[in-house]
């Protein structure tokens, strides 16, 4: 089910209902129901995976705690392969499959397995870690095993964040599913904001500018110049607005309910550094492999050397688990040689900055490694986006090629109807954007939603009108787009 979708737009009413109507005793098994009902709204025989992989976990964990020396390990390593495993065959399976066909044909080897017709389940990586996290905090004694399974399924299940995270600790969910969250005003309406900012990002940013995005990268070699430049900046906004607002409405649906999920994303763009961004963009995930891939492989507690290899390894890793495609790996890559890079320099940068006194003028230097970090971050999105790296080698080759005395027409040939309705698209999606990055610019120093309720009745009521009327006027509705994240 697509959060931007009207049945969502029954079902979350609904099911927050009858949840606060319910007795806490309850309210585990009306969620379960209510997560496996939407998550069936996709393809429903693959929660049959789900059920496997949860069934598993959940006997590896009560086995993990009462195993004693090498056991506990075993049974560790019984649930890595189990999801592991369900990610190779229906993620990765046809990625090294196609790979060993392509160097069967290099070598003149007859490969007799050809392409396996399978599809991805929706969301199986974001669920798998999820899952991961809570035998690795087990086998560590950071959790006590879950005896009940019907909470364990809905710890991995729970309907807001099922598909595309934040990707969840036990630590901090688990335990909120045999709390009794009553009703409050003040946490529901700020869910509430929260889902309609969402909402906002996701349909009146993310899928607006989708259109741009999707006509010149879809068929990158009929542009050149002005065209692709904009639907590179635009992808940009495009893929954080999208990510970002799903995170946005999941924590916010979570919290109506009284749910306490992690924060996702703090202003990525507003970056000074890559290693900064990656503190600030999907959070979850990054946190995800710091603690279970990258401290295990010795963190920063090495040499200099080693401890450039990790990162380095966990960002191939991160573009890996990403998408099943050399495209994917490349561009975890770039971001481990950014940073490798940014360590490598660190002494130079702030030599740089005495020699040319910026290191006495803070905000502009701080400005000028937004648009450092952000341009680093914009120039990988390229082979994030892109269908080939054929695309992608064409994009870089002629983005500068600009011919000036035709760029409005440039402009706006991706796009169709009379040229007023091209323009009309074009000011829309650069004023959304600067709406929400101005909204950004002042979140850094006042919390809105706390803000706002300090404020007069007439002033509050005036911006939540507001903002449901940008949705409902500059919103995309022709056909519910389903959220990028999705497919990973």
């Amino acid at each position: 089910m697509l959060f931007n979708s009207l049945k969502f737009l029954i079902f979350f009413p609904v099911v927050t209902t009858a949840h606060f109507l319910l007795p806490q005793r309850y309210r585990w098994a009306l969620l379960l129901g209510a997560s496996c009902y939407f998550y069936m709204q996709f393809i429903p025989v693959y929660i049959l995976i789900l059920f496997v992989t949860i069934s598993i976990d959940y006997v590896a964990g009560i086995l993990i705690e009462n195993a004693q020396g090498a056991r506990r390990k075993q049974y560790l390593i019984l649930s890595i392969i189990a999801n592991v495993g369900a990610l190779a065959i229906f993620k990765y399976c046809n990625f090294l499959n196609n790979n060993m066909i392509d160097l069967a044909h290099l070598i003149g080897w007859n490969y007799p397995i050809g392409y396996l017709n399978v599809i991805l389940p929706i969301g199986l990586s974001f669920h798998t870690f999820q899952s991961l996290s809570y035998t690795i905090e087990v086998y560590y004694g950071r959790q006590k095993a879950e005896r009940n399974l019907g909470i364990f399924a809905l710890y991995v299940m729970f309907y807001p964040q099922l598909v595309a995270g934040p990707i969840e600790r036990p630590q901090n969910l688990l335990h909120q599913f045999y709390e009794n969250h009553t009703f409050d005003y003040q946490r529901v309406t700020d869910g509430l904001k929260l889902m309609a900012w969402g909402f906002f990002k996701k349909m009146v940013v993310a899928d607006h500018v989708a259109i741009y995005v999707n006509t010149v990268y879809n068929d990158p070699t009929q542009y050149h110049g002005l065209p692709l430049l904009v639907a590179t900046y635009f992808f940009a906004f495009q893929i954080y607005c999208d990510f970002s607002g799903y995170s946005d409405i999941a924590i916010g649906a979570a919290q109506v309910m009284g749910y306490k999920l992690m924060d996702n994303f703090k202003q990525p763009y507003f970056s000074t550094s890559i290693s900064e961004f990656w503190k600030r963009w999907h959070i979850s995930l990054s946190t995800w492999f710091r603690d279970y891939l990258y401290i295990p492989l010795g963190g920063n507690r090495v040499s200099k050397w080693r401890w450039q290899v990790n990162l380095f390894v966990v960002f191939v890793v991160s573009g890996l688990w990403h998408g099943a495609d050399w495209k994917f790996v490349l561009w975890g890559a770039l971001h481990g040689l950014y940073l490798i890079l940014e360590i490598q320099t660190d002494g130079l940068s702030k030599k740089l900055a005495s020699l040319t006194q910026l290191d006495q003028h803070p905000i502009l230097r701080q400005c000028l490694n937004i648009f450092i970090t952000f341009h680093l971050v914009l120039f990988a999105w390229i082979f994030f986006r892109a269908n080939s790296f054929a695309d992608a080698g064409y994009i870089i080759r002629n983005l500068g090629v600009i011919d000036w005395s035709t760029w409005s027409i440039a402009l706006l040939s991706p796009l169709s109807g009379t040229i007023r309705s091209r323009w009309y698209f074009m000011i829309t999606a650069i004023i959304a954007i600067l709406f929400m990055e101005t909204i950004h610019a002042v979140q850094r120093h006042i919390r809105i939603r706390q803000f706002l309720p300090s404020q007069p009745f007439w002033f509050r009521w005036s911006l939540y009108y507001g903002a449901i009327m940008l949705v409902i006027l500059f919103g995309e509705y022709s056909v519910p787009q389903a959220f990028i994240y999705f497919q990973f």
